[in-house]
């Protein structure tokens, strides 16, 4: 007998995948922060079953094509280590789901939640009271474009600029933008940071870089190094390209615009490099790794 024959019902891959994953050590971060939530989230993707969820089909037994399906998968996860979203091809921020694959980071960005929880809105934190009234949004470093879809959707209102240097990352947005039918308001745009922008100017600018010590990337495991270099890498302190955008943005925003961007670790390094009033912000799994700053705060 073979696993194929053995494990019938899903609960069965479950189970088998989860004691493969602690077996072979597997590092996790992409979406899932355990083997169980990325044996689930795995194993409902490949089978197009709602992702958020998977005691109700536990005991759902399988057709023998979908057995081998997802024992392929599980033993691809563990030789090849690379994250589960590149296995099955989509990635999910708080419910919305984006295609991916080697050409992009896997979307996970702290700035997604704050937005999809109205985290910046009247009932929050009043940073943006009125959503209707943001006219235009800058997301720079897109990748998948999956914040600007996101950005789209909260500011109903708003045209969308989403750049991004890598020709292969913006393919890949270009399919999520078509996906979301939002052709029409999200604007993709090669190019670095502001570069391809002419002047242009936003009551909001997003960003989401790099920002990983090329020492950090050196160490990384399987499942970091499968994705592109250059969606991490940043510099000996990881905030080369913040340095850039802290910079610039000012001369591209309108009057009480703000910037809010994703730093990772780097506040102290950043606090110790500027004296401006950063608005800190924290989410369900992050502490202080995203900032918010006015216009009139910005140097320049």
């Amino acid at each position: 007998m073979t696993a194929l024959d053995d494990l019938l019902t899903l609960r069965d891959l479950l189970r088998y995948a989860v004691s493969r994953f602690n077996a072979a050590g597997l590092s996790f971060g992409h979406g899932t922060t355990n083997a169980l939530d990325e044996a689930a989230f795995l194993l409902l993707e490949a089978l197009k079953l709602p992702v958020d969820d998977i005691n109700p089909w536990l005991d759902a037994r399988l057709t023998r094509s979908e057995r081998a399906r997802l024992l392929d998968l599980i033993e691809a996860r563990v030789t090849t280590r690379k994250p589960a979203p590149y296995l099955v091809g989509r990635a999910y921020i708080h419910g919305l789901g984006f295609r991916v694959d080697e050409r992009v980071i896997v979307p996970r960005s702290y700035i997604g939640e704050l937005l999809m929880r109205g985290v910046l809105e009247s009932e929050g934190l009043g940073l943006v009271p009125e959503p209707e009234a943001v006219d235009r949004v800058l997301d720079l470093c897109t990748g998948s474009a999956c914040l600007a879809i996101i950005a789209a959707g909260r500011f109903p209102n708003a045209e969308v600029d989403a750049v991004e240097l890598s020709p292969d990352a913006l393919d890949v947005a270009r399919l999520n933008v078509a996906d979301y039918d939002l052709g029409d308001r999200v604007h993709l745009l090669e190019g670095d940071l502001f570069a391809p922008l002419d002047g242009q100017r936003y009551d909001l600018i997003i960003a989401n870089p790099p920002y990983v010590t090329a020492e950090e990337v050196a160490a990384f495991p399987p499942e970091y190094a499968s994705e592109p270099q250059m969606a991490h890498i940043a510099g000996n302190d990881g905030l080369d390209l913040v340095h850039r955008i802290l910079a610039q943005a000012r001369a591209h925003l309108n009057p009480g615009g703000a910037l809010l961007c994703e730093v990772g670790t780097g506040r102290e390094a950043l606090e110790a490099a500027y004296d401006l009033p950063f608005t800190w912000l924290d989410t369900e799994e992050s502490e202080a790794e995203v900032f918010w700053i006015g216009e009139a705060d910005l140097p320049g």
